[in-house]
């Protein structure tokens, strides 16, 4: 594991960086431009207790203006999914579509007791776990030998892999992040707390005010369960068969349109449903056409006035393809308790050309799991015997607006095929409810006549102009 920060390390970067966010916290109380109030932030020591002394008071906003971009280099997926997990931070992932990951590398860690000690047979358990580890990926390569793509193939990749990609985050996300990934529930998985102190390593040179933050957190954070574990035994774990809305906006079109005529007219809601009901009488078509305006302007904020909940089920390889979808509220179960690995998914284009040994490699691995669980092996070490075909169950609230960004990605032809499901089973369920909504609803090809994939397009755009040219 490595991880970097990425421009901002010279001490002249660093002091620029303390001037704006100084120059951001003096700002609301000093006369002056914001171009003279920077000019009088010139002393590195007095920034740094100004900022410090800000921040004590709970006034963490001037800390988002610090932006800092780090490189994370052979982390484990399980990383990768935790930090993605922050909504307010940006990433760039290598992706599993399109990069053979057979040597990649992976993770091994120092497995502990109940105890949390190192356990007395770690060194066996160690070589034990890497040899599993080499079989899986090597499980891996025969799958993509036989004719399996990757992106199917990478369903029987364990989580221990080495992956890297890019973060961007400002100052008070990522002090949120360091005291989650150290102190909090998350700090019991080995490589999480590591890359937490790593973090904090890194904040102590480069973020020096936010160090006496950081040095309060000394014990672990409760994790929120407390109360709803001692009333109530674990049910087993069962993977709904597709995504089902579980509620939503009432009357979601109407919501919409009357919204629209409000925020244009400035007129109260009584007066917008008088609007609507003379426009319906003047054209029946009324709230079609003014739904298919409000959904194709530059500004959608119509559309953020109603919200869908849907439960998810979802595979591992593909949670990444919707977190990445920064604007929703998505609820994902934590690693611990350690989740059913029975619970699993099987590519059809695997089924068809590898599937016996998939399937072997795959039962392997859940024996493997439990010979370390009854060898009293911590809980939190054996995460990374999770593999990417392992379901889950998630929550999501979307409002319209990202809804409809979410379907024109991944109702596409070009979408991996499980997140593809998903959007299209969103979509319909929404239609059910908010037929003008709904319409609306899908890849660019289908509500708009446009593809942007170049060369790449699966060129169901030609049929439907083609189709579209003979119903005239």
């Amino acid at each position: 594991m490595k991880i970097e920060l990425l421009g901002g390390c010279t001490k002249e970067e660093l002091e620029t960086r303390i001037t704006y966010v100084a120059g951001a916290g003096k700002l609301s109380r000093f006369p002056g431009n914001v171009e003279e109030v920077i000019n009088s932030c010139n002393d590195y020591e007095e920034n740094l207790k100004l900022i410090k002394r800000i921040i004590k008071m709970g006034h963490k906003s001037i800390i988002e203006h610090d932006y800092l971009v780090f490189a994370l280099n052979d982390v484990t997926p399980i990383v990768e999914q935790t930090l993605i997990g922050y909504r307010l931070t940006s990433f760039t992932v290598k992706s599993r579509r399109e990069v053979d990951f057979r040597t990649v590398g992976f993770y091994v860690p120092e497995f502990r007791n109940e105890n949390n000690e190192i356990h007395e047979k770690n060194e066996e358990l160690k070589e034990e776990y890497s040899k599993h580890m080499r079989m899986l990926f090597n499980t891996y390569a025969d799958i993509v030998d036989k004719g399996v793509n990757v992106e199917d193939a990478r369903f029987i990749l364990p989580y221990s892999f080495h992956d890297n990609f890019i973060m961007g985050v400002n100052a008070r996300e990522l002090e949120k992040m360091i005291i989650a990934l150290r102190n909090g529930n998350l700090s019991n998985i080995p490589d999480l707390k590591e890359v937490g102190d790593e973090l904090y390593k890194i904040v102590k040179e480069y973020v020096p005010y936010l160090v006496p933050n950081l040095k309060k957190q000394e014990e672990n954070l409760s994790n929120g369960f407390e109360y709803l574990e001692k009333m109530e035994k674990r049910p087993d774990i069962k993977i709904i068969e597709k995504a089902t809305m579980i509620s939503y906006t009432p009357k979601a079109d109407d919501v919409v349109l009357e919204s629209s005529i409000m925020y244009h007219y400035q007129c109260s809601r009584e007066c917008a449903r008088e609007i609507l009901e003379n426009m319906i009488k003047n054209d029946k078509n009324a709230k079609e056409k003014m739904m298919y305006d409000i959904m194709h302007k530059e500004e959608r904020r119509e559309l953020e006035q109603v919200s869908f909940t849907f439960q998810i089920p979802i595979s591992l390889s593909i949670l990444t393809h919707l977190t990445r979808h920064r604007m929703h509220s998505l609820l994902i179960p934590e690693f611990l308790p350690m989740w059913n690995m029975k619970n699993f998914v099987t590519p059809e284009t695997v089924k068809a050309k590898a599937n016996d040994i998939y399937i072997n490699a795959v039962e392997k691995n859940i024996e493997m799991a439990e010979k370390f669980r009854k060898l009293g092996v911590k809980e939190a070490d054996l995460v990374y015997f999770y593999l990417g075909n392992q379901m889950v169950n998630v929550m999501t609230t979307m409002n319209a607006r990202n809804i409809q960004w979410v379907c024109r990605l991944r109702c596409c032809n070009k979408a991996q095929w499980q997140i593809r499901f998903i959007a299209n089973d969103m979509r319909k369920q929404v239609m059910e409810v908010a037929p003008l909504i709904g319409k609306g609803l899908g890849a660019t090809c289908m509500t708009d006549r446009i593809c942007n994939e170049g060369r790449e397009c699966c060129g169901l755009i030609d049929k439907l102009l083609e189709a579209d040219n003979k119903n005239k």
